[in-house]
């Protein structure tokens, strides 16, 4: 079993916050990020598949193949938008680093299992210092 990632980037923004809580309540929990007016980021995305070398190309998976599966499903979706607003696949959730990384997976794993390789990890990287890895357990 081989394991390779493509990574690929996109820029948005969105803004942490529960209707349910007060004001205060959540900026003292999400801080600058309840900001009412949105706050954004530029995301790095990598996507992790495994699965055996082919003999005839020497590839586990086509990255060109892959890149236009990332980039139709999910950064074309995700690039410039608001992601609390703006975003099929993340309609109704909290756009948390965590939940944007398994609504990814949830988007690309029918895409991928179809290019004889399987979805291994989804890494989304908020900034530099926080990123979050998602394997497909729930």
């Amino acid at each position: 079993m081989i394991y390779i990632t493509r990574r690929e980037h996109f820029n948005a923004a969105h803004k942490l916050y529960n209707p349910n809580w007060s004001e205060k309540q959540n900026n003292e929990v999400f801080g600058k990020c309840a900001n009412p007016n949105w706050h954004g980021h530029n995301y790095n995305l990598y996507v992790t598949v495994k699965g055996k070398v082919n003999p005839n190309t020497g590839f586990s998976v086509n990255l060109k193949e892959l890149s236009l599966i990332i980039r139709t499903h999910i950064t074309d979706k995700l690039d410039h938008k608001n992601l609390n607003l703006d975003v099929d696949f993340l309609k109704g959730l909290m756009p948390s680093t965590e939940n944007v990384a398994i609504a990814i997976w949830n988007e690309l794993k029918p895409h991928i299992e179809g290019l004889d390789c399987h979805l291994h990890c989804i890494k989304l990287c908020e900034t530099e210092n926080n990123y979050v890895e998602y394997f497909g357990e729930e």
